[in-house]
């Protein structure tokens, strides 16, 4: 029963639970910026190269690179828990960010997940219109956290990583 229970969790489409689903550029922008999950990953990813990256821009690109990879492979088989599973890790990577810490790992993990991401929102809307908007909602998103690391203390640092894997773990049982 587990066994199909899994199974059917990697097969199933997207629910489209969110407004942005389409093929224009105004479609892409919107969809990381009202969606929970993406907007939730997108400003994590800020938030932990504002605070571990000399080059704060190199998590957001990296991001970004994977998302458009995902975007246009097709694929969509497994990205949804995929997805989730990126809110657990990007909020611990969050919450234990610090100058100096490891980079390369994380940076890895970053365009793995981002990719699934990609997958997502590319099974969400199509076209290249679509594509570019998506690019630049994250875009802004990540700008977002980038912005906000510069601006909280370790406390709200930690607490704001363990927000972003609480919700991951919200959504996985919802």
């Amino acid at each position: 029963m587990k066994k199909l229970a899994l199974l059917l969790a990697l097969v199933a489409g997207p629910a489209m639970a969110h407004p942005g689903h389409g093929f224009g550029f105004p479609d892409g922008m919107l969809h990381p910026l009202t969606g929970a999950d993406h907007m939730a990953a997108m400003l994590a990813v800020g938030l932990w190269s504002g605070i571990a990256l000399r080059r704060v821009w190199t998590g957001a690109l990296v991001f970004m690179a994977g998302l458009t990879l995902g975007a246009l492979s097709g694929v969509t088989l497994g990205a949804e828990p995929l997805v989730l599973a990126s809110l657990l890790a990007l909020g611990a990577m969050v919450a234990t960010a610090r100058k100096g810490g490891a980079v390369v790992a994380p940076l890895v993990l970053i365009g793995g997940f981002a990719l699934a991401h990609g997958m997502a929102h590319g099974a969400e809307g199509s076209g290249a219109g679509f594509v570019l908007g998506m690019l630049a909602g994250s875009a802004v998103l990540h700008g977002l956290g980038i912005g906000l690391a510069q601006m909280v203390s370790a406390r709200t640092q930690r607490a704001l990583g363990w927000g972003v894997g609480a919700l991951g773990l919200a959504l996985m049982v919802a």
